[in-house]
């Protein structure tokens, strides 16, 4: 994968994590990933409808995961794709907390642990940080 096609992922993206909303400037010590959305094991390759920016939490806890469990429902779900769906169909944000509001959302939140304490700490001295402004 080349420089151009990284810089217009994280273009596209708005310097945002496309699974979990953060911003790149949120976390300035850490370089956000271009990630494969459909892994490379499971046939995907390098091209921009198959890549994703992402904050190092979510791609390390995606990792070559297509599918979870829902934990409303213990059905297998396939994970959301950047590409080809929605943010705001699939998540929205409760205070600091992420949502998902379908079988997808719901299954992309659990397993990729957008609501992991160190998350939710983050989001709330984010929130904090946009009142005061």
């Amino acid at each position: 994968m080349d420089r151009a096609l990284r810089a217009a992922v994280r273009e596209r993206a708005g310097d945002r994590c496309e699974y979990c909303g953060l911003l790149q400037r949120d976390l300035p010590l850490v370089t956000f990933h271009v990630e494969h959305v459909i892994p490379k094991q499971h046939g995907g390759v390098d091209a921009a409808e198959n890549l994703a920016l992402a904050c190092n939490h979510c791609n390390f806890h995606k990792g070559p995961n297509l599918t979870g469990i829902d934990p409303d429902t213990g059905d297998i779900v396939v994970l959301f794709h950047p590409r080809k769906q929605r943010w705001s169909e699939h998540f929205s944000l409760d205070g600091i907390t992420l949502r998902g509001l379908t079988p997808t959302g719901r299954t992309t939140v659990r397993l990729l642990q957008m609501n992991a304490p160190a998350r939710l700490e983050l989001r709330r001295e984010l929130h904090g940080d946009v009142q005061r402004r």
